[in-house]
């Protein structure tokens, strides 16, 4: 049986939920053009993979509630699939364009997830490593 959840964690990932909503929503309200929509959420989301790269590749296994604070919670609130889908979807009347916003979103996303990494590793001084290291001997 998993065990349950720690409350402590539900909460940082609640709050950090909410801090990333807010954030997402104060840097899309101010578009206006239905045609661009689409492309700043494709650039908060981009912005989002980039960010979470760099949660992981800082936090790695460490400090697992602040990572599920930021990580799970602040950028999971800030990134949108489901607007996404729901924009390309829109976009079925144009399939190049709908199918160029989906391909994008994937590379681009992927990209700035991998750049992450490599800068979130930067910051905790373990270049090239995504698991922790096993003692060799």
């Amino acid at each position: 049986m998993p065990s349950p959840v720690d409350p402590r964690t539900l909460a940082a990932v609640v709050a950090g939920g909410a801090i990333g909503v807010l954030a997402r929503a104060v840097i899309l309200a101010p578009v206006s053009d239905p045609a661009a929509v689409p492309w700043a959420t494709f650039g908060v989301n981009v912005a989002g993979s980039l960010l979470l790269g760099v949660v992981v590749g800082w936090l790695d296994d460490r400090r697992p509630r602040l990572r599920a604070f930021l990580g799970t919670g602040a950028l999971g609130g800030f990134t949108t699939y489901s607007a996404f889908a729901v924009e390309a979807a829109v976009w079925a009347a144009a399939p190049w364009a709908a199918l160029g916003l989906v391909a994008a979103s994937v590379v681009v996303g992927v990209a700035g997830a991998v750049v992450g990494l490599f800068l979130g590793r930067r910051l905790a001084d373990a270049p090239g490593r995504i698991e922790p290291a096993e003692d060799a001997e």
